[in-house]
C-alpha cells in the first residue's frame, strides 16, 4: 500500500485533485459524482478519503491516514496533540479569519459576546488581547446573530465580504490568514518517509510552476 491522503470535500476537493492529478494520483472514479469516500487511485498506488474538513487532521494524527489536506483554519481550531506535521502551503482556498460586527458601531464595553463556530480560534485570539468574552458557538450563518441580537461580533472566514454587507455587518479585525495546507502523521513521515517526501516535492513543483 502506497500512501493514503485524506481530502476535504468541497472546495479544497475541487481545487486540489488537479494538483494530484499533476502528480499522477488520481481517484479511480469522480468522487462529485459518486457517493464513496475511499477511493483507490488508478494506478492502484495510493489511496483517497474523502471526508469532512474537521475529520482530515483526526485520520491523520491516528495515523489512519498519512498525509491530509485541508485549510489552516481547520489546522488551527483542531489544536489538540497535533499529532502531524504541516510541511506545505498548496496556496489555494486562499481567504481570511475575521471579526466583524454590525456597520458603523463600536463594539461594546465589558464582556463581549462572540458567535462562531472556530471556538478555539476565538478565544485564543481575544485571550492575546485581554479581552473578556462569551463564546457562543454555532454551526452556520454567523452573521445573522448580530442581528437577532444573540451576539455583539462574529469570527467567520471572510473571502469577499459581500455576504457580510449584504447582513449590514463590516469585517473588522484579520485574525489569520487561510489558505490550503498538506499535513503528515509523524509516524508516516519516518517509516514512508521517502514517498511523503516524493509526493511533497511533487506538489510544491505544481504550485511554484
Amino acid at each position: 500500500m502506497g500512501l493514503v491522503i485524506a481530502l476535504n470535500k468541497g472546495r479544497i476537493l475541487k481545487e486540489c485533485l488537479p494538483l494530484l492529478a499533476a502528480c499522477e494520483i488520481e481517484p479511480s472514479e469522480d468522487p462529485h459524482a459518486s457517493r464513496k469516500l475511499i477511493f483507490d487511485s488508478r494506478s492502484g498506488g495510493h489511496q483517497l478519503i474523502v471526508t469532512r474538513s474537521a475529520d482530515v487532521p483526526t485520520y491523520v494524527e491516528h495515523g489512519v491516514a498519512d498525509i491530509g489536506i485541508t485549510g489552516k483554519d481547520t489546522i488551527e481550531e483542531y489544536g489538540g496533540a497535533m499529532g502531524f506535521y504541516e510541511l506545505l502551503d498548496l496556496g489555494i482556498g486562499k481567504c481570511r479569519m475575521m471579526t466583524a460586527g454590525p456597520q458603523g458601531q463600536p463594539e461594546p464595553k465589558g464582556v463581549l459576546r462572540v458567535a462562531t463556530k472556530f471556538v478555539n480560534i476565538a478565544r485564543a485570539y481575544y485571550q492575546r488581547q485581554a479581552r473578556q468574552v462569551e463564546i457562543i458557538k454555532l454551526s452556520g450563518a454567523m452573521e445573522i446573530a448580530p442581528l437577532l441580537g444573540l451576539a455583539d461580533t462574529i469570527v467567520d472566514i471572510v473571502d469577499t465580504g459581500n455576504t457580510l454587507r449584504a447582513n449590514g455587518l463590516e469585517a473588522r479585525e484579520n485574525i489569520c490568514n487561510i489558505s490550503t495546507r498538506v499535513i503528515v502523521n509523524r509516524a508516516s513521515m519516518k517509516t514512508k518517509f521517502s514517498e511523503v517526501q516524493a509526493l511533497v516535492a511533487s506538489l510544491n513543483d505544481v504550485v511554484e510552476s
